[in-house]
C-alpha cells in the first residue's frame, strides 16, 4: 500500500514566487510617497498530470477601495466623483496635523460626500480611535444633523468602545479648538458612554465635574449618560451619588434616569429597591413605560420572585401597557435561566394555560429554551398542545424544534409532528430534512428517508455545491456509498463543481467502509481537479489504512504531509494512537503523545482516552493514573470512558471501595455518569452483596433519567 499513501507526493509543494507588484499610495507631498510591501502568494508547482494549480489562485491584484491613485490632494478635479472609500487615505489624513484642513479640501474638492452610510463606513474602519473622532467632529462642524444622526451616533460609540479609550487630554482639547471646533453636548454624552462600556466610571464622573471648562452646563441629558455610564461600569453608589445630586443643579430626574436606576439594582437582584424607585417616579408624574416594565419582569426573575415577574404583566394589562417583545422574552429566559429547566417548564405552562390568546413570542422562545435545554418529549408536547390553540410556530422556530426532537425523540412521532405542519404549509429548511433523512437511514428506513429526500430535491433545496456535500454527506454516515456516489455523479450532471470538501467527503466515508481502493480513486480525481489535499484528506487516508490494519502505510502516508506543508492536527495524532493501541504497542503511542505536544498540538481527551484504556486493559492502573493527572493539568474534563477504564480495572482487581470512591467524584469533575457507567458500579457492588449501596446509586441516577439494572434483593 505504499503506493497509496504516497500518492499525493505526484505533487509536491512548493513557494513559488510571484511579479513583485509595488505602488505608491496617494502621499500628502510630492516627495513623500506611502509604500506597501509587495506580496508573494503560496502556489503548487506541477510535477505531473494531476497536480494542476488549485482554483481561484491566481495573483491578480485586488481590486482598489478608494480614490484614483493618480489623484493628488492638490488636484483641482471638479468632476471627480468617489464611487468608494478609500479608509487609509482617510486615516492617512486624520493622522496628521493639519487633518481639519485636509478634509474640508477634499469636501469642498467633492472627493468626499456626506451620507450616512458612508459616514459610518468611515468611522467603523479606523484603526486608531482618535481618527473616527476628528471625523465626526468635522462633520458636526458641516453638517450638524447628520451628526446626530442615530447609526451615526451608535457607530461612533461603538468604535470608541472596541478601539478606545479616547480621553480628553489637554493636546485633545486644544486640537479641537485649534479646528474652530467645540465638544457639544451629544458628542460628551457619546464619549462618557464610551467610557462607561470600559469601565472607567472614576474617570467619567471626573470630567462630568469639570464640564463647565468644556463650556456646557450640567443638564438632564448629561446626568442620564453619566448615570448610565456608571451602572454600566458597575458603579451603582456613584450612580446613587449623581442622581442625588440633580436637584443641585436644578435638573429633574425624567423617565430615563429612573429606567437607568431600576436596571441597576434589578440587575444585580435588588429588586424591593426597584420598586420604591418606581413609587418614587410615579410620584413625580412620571408613568412606568414598557421598558420600566421590563426591566422589572427580569429583575424579578433574576431574585426567582416569578409570581410577581407574572404580575407585572397583569398590572401592564391594567394599565394598557402592551408587553413588547423583549418584555416576553426577558420572562422567558429568565424563568429558565433561574430555576430548573423542568420546573421552568412548568411555571410558563401554568402561565399560558390562563391566556386565552398565546403570545407567539412566548411560545416561540418557550420552544428555543425547551431545545436548547435537550427536553424533546417536552418541546413535542407543547407544540402539540399549542397548536390546538391556534399557535403555529415561524419556520425558524420550528427547524430549531424539530432538530431537538431527532435527537432525542422516537423518529416515528418526529415524522409524524413534521408532517402534520408541513400540511399546514409549513417548510422545513435544508437542515432540517437533510438531520431527519440521516436519522431514518441510520435506523434502517431507508424508504422512508429516501420520501423525505425526493421531498427536498422537489422543493429545489439541492442546489448547490454546499447543500450536494451535506446530501454525500449523509450517505457516508449511513454507509450507503454507492448513494454518495450516484450523487457525486448527479452533482456533476447538473453543472455543479465539486469542491475540496466534496472529495474529502468521499474520501472519508470510502476510508471508513474499508474501500481502500476507492479513496485511492478519489484522491486521484481531487488532484486532477487542482485542489491540494489538506489535513483532512491526509487523516482520512491515514484512517482508512489503520482500518486495514495497514499502520506502515499510514505512517509513511503522516510523513508525507510534511513534503505537502500539512500540518498533523490532533485528530491525525489521535487516529495513529488509537490505532497502536489497539494492535498493543503502547510504547509507540506514548511516544506519538509526546511528539504531539513537542509539536506545539495539544492533546484532547480522545489523545489520553486510548493509552488510559490500553495501561488498564493491561491492569497498570498507576500508568494510568499519571496520564490522569496529565489530564488535569492540561485542563482537560474526563469523561464516561475515562472513567469506565478506571471503574472497571479497580473493581476486576479487587479495589472496589476505590471504584466507588471515583464514581462519585465524577459529578464533581463536571462528568455526568451515564447508563453504562452505572451499571458499571452497580454490577460491582451487586456481585459483592452491597446491596444497599447499589440501590442508593440506582435511585439518585433513575431520577435523572437513566436507567441502571435491576438490582436484586432490594
Amino acid at each position: 500500500m505504499r503506493g497509496l499513501s504516497s500518492l499525493a507526493s505526484r505533487a509536491s509543494p512548493a513557494i513559488k514566487t510571484i511579479s513583485e507588484e509595488a505602488y505608491n499610495h496617494r502621499k500628502f507631498n510630492r516627495e513623500n510617497p506611502t509604500k506597501r510591501k509587495p506580496k508573494a502568494a503560496l502556489s503548487l508547482r506541477s510535477t505531473d498530470k494531476f497536480a494542476t494549480p488549485s482554483r481561484g489562485k491566481s495573483g491578480s491584484k485586488s481590486p482598489s477601495l478608494s480614490f484614483n491613485s493618480n489623484i493628488l490632494i492638490s488636484d483641482r478635479n471638479e468632476e471627480f466623483r468617489v464611487k468608494s472609500v478609500d479608509h487609509q487615505y482617510i486615516s492617512e489624513i486624520l493622522s496628521r496635523k493639519d487633518w481639519f484642513l485636509l478634509i474640508n479640501h477634499e469636501y469642498k474638492a467633492k472627493r468626499i460626500s456626506l451620507n450616512p452610510r458612508l459616514l459610518v463606513s468611515i468611522l467603523q474602519n479606523q484603526e486608531n480611535p482618535l481618527h473616527p473622532l476628528r471625523f465626526y467632529i468635522w462633520v458636526l462642524k458641516i453638517y450638524p444633523l447628520l451628526a446626530k444622526n442615530q447609526s451615526v451616533r451608535s457607530a461612533l460609540a461603538n468604535v470608541l468602545y472596541r478601539k478606545g479609550p479616547v480621553i480628553l487630554s489637554v493636546e485633545l482639547l486644544q486640537d479641537i479648538r485649534n479646528s474652530g471646533c467645540v465638544i457639544t453636548e451629544d458628542l460628551l454624552c457619546i464619549l462618557i458612554g464610551s467610557w462607561g462600556r470600559i469601565g472607567l466610571s472614576k474617570y467619567c464622573a471626573e470630567i462630568f465635574g469639570q464640564i463647565s471648562f468644556l463650556g456646557l452646563s450640567p443638564s438632564t441629558r448629561l446626568y442620564n449618560a453619566v448615570i448610565d455610564a456608571l451602572v454600566k461600569s458597575n458603579s451603582l453608589d456613584l450612580a446613587y451619588l449623581k442622581f442625588q445630586q440633580m436637584p443641585l443643579d436644578n435638573c429633574n430626574p425624567d423617565r430615563f434616569t429612573y429606567n437607568i436606576l431600576i436596571h441597576g439594582v434589578c440587575r444585580i437582584g435588588v429588586v424591593d429597591e426597584a420598586l420604591r424607585l418606581v413609587k418614587q417616579m410615579e410620584s413625580l408624574g412620571c408613568s412606568p413605560n414598557v421598558f420600566t416594565y421590563t426591566i422589572l419582569v427580569d429583575g424579578f426573575c433574576n431574585a426567582r420572585r416569578f409570581e410577581e415577574a407574572f404580575k407585572v404583566l397583569e398590572t401592564m394589562k391594567e394599565r394598557n401597557v402592551s408587553p413588547s417583545d423583549a418584555t416576553f422574552r426577558s420572562l422567558v429566559h429568565g424563568v429558565f435561566r433561574s430555576v430548573d429547566p423542568s420546573k421552568a417548564f412548568e411555571l410558563l405552562s401554568r402561565y399560558l394555560e390562563k391566556e386565552a390568546v398565546l403570545p407567539k413570542v412566548v411560545c416561540d422562545t418557550i420552544l428555543c429554551c425547551l431545545s436548547d435545554n435537550k427536553m424533546p418529549k417536552e418541546a413535542a408536547l407543547f407544540l402539540m398542545k399549542t397548536r390546538e390553540k391556534g399557535y403555529f410556530p415561524d419556520s425558524s422556530t420550528f427547524n430549531i424544534t424539530v432538530t431537538c426532537l431527532i435527537r432525542g425523540l422516537d423518529v416515528n412521532k418526529t415524522c409524524e409532528i413534521l408532517d402534520s405542519f408541513v400540511e399546514q404549509g409549513l417548510r422545513p429548511c435544508f437542515n432540517t430534512y437533510i438531520s431527519l433523512i440521516e436519522a431514518l437511514f441510520k435506523a434502517g428506513r431507508d424508504g422512508e428517508g429516501n420520501c423525505y429526500l425526493n421531498e427536498m430535491l422537489q422543493v429545489g433545496l439541492v442546489s448547490n455545491a454546499y447543500s450536494y456535500n451535506m446530501v454525500i454527506d449523509c450517505f457516508c454516515k449511513a454507509s450507503m456509498m454507492n448513494r454518495a456516489s450516484e450523487t457525486f455523479r448527479e452533482m456533476k450532471q447538473c453543472g455543479i463543481d465539486p469542491n475540496i470538501v466534496t472529495f474529502n467527503t468521499l474520501i472519508s466515508g470510502y476510508s471508513k467502509n474499508g474501500d481502500i481502493d476507492k479513496a485511492r480513486s478519489m484522491l486521484e480525481m481531487l488532484l486532477e481537479h487542482g485542489f491540494k489535499p489538506n489535513v483532512f484528506t491526509f487523516s482520512s487516508i491515514i484512517d482508512g489504512l489503520c482500518r486495514a490494519h495497514q499502520i506502515g502505510d499510514a505512517f509513511n502516508c503522516f510523513n508525507e504531509m510534511v513534503e505537502w506543508g500539512v500540518a498533523p492536527n490532533a485528530i491525525t495524532y489521535n487516529i495513529l494512537i488509537h490505532s497502536l493501541c489497539v494492535v498493543g504497542d503502547v510504547a509507540k503511542s506514548m511516544k506519538l503523545l509526546r511528539r504531539m505536544r513537542a509539536n506545539g498540538i495539544n492533546p484532547d481527551v480522545f489523545s489520553f482516552n486510548a493509552l488510559i484504556q490500553s495501561f488498564c486493559r493491561m491492569n497498570k492502573v498507576e500508568k494510568a493514573q499519571n496520564l490522569f493527572v496529565s489530564m488535569l493539568a492540561l485542563g482537560l474534563i474526563p469523561d464516561n470512558f475515562t472513567y469506565c477504564a478506571f471503574i472497571k480495572a479497580l473493581c476486576e482487581s479487587g479495589r472496589l471501595d476505590e471504584a466507588k470512591e471515583l464514581f462519585l467524584s465524577m459529578e464533581a469533575n463536571r462528568c455526568i455518569p451515564d447508563s453504562h457507567t452505572c451499571n458499571l458500579i452497580i454490577d460491582a457492588l451487586t456481585q459483592q452483596a452491597r446491596f444497599e449501596e447499589a440501590k442508593l446509586i440506582a435511585r439518585k441516577y433513575s431520577n435523572q433519567g437513566i436507567s441502571p439494572n435491576s438490582i436484586p434483593v432490594l
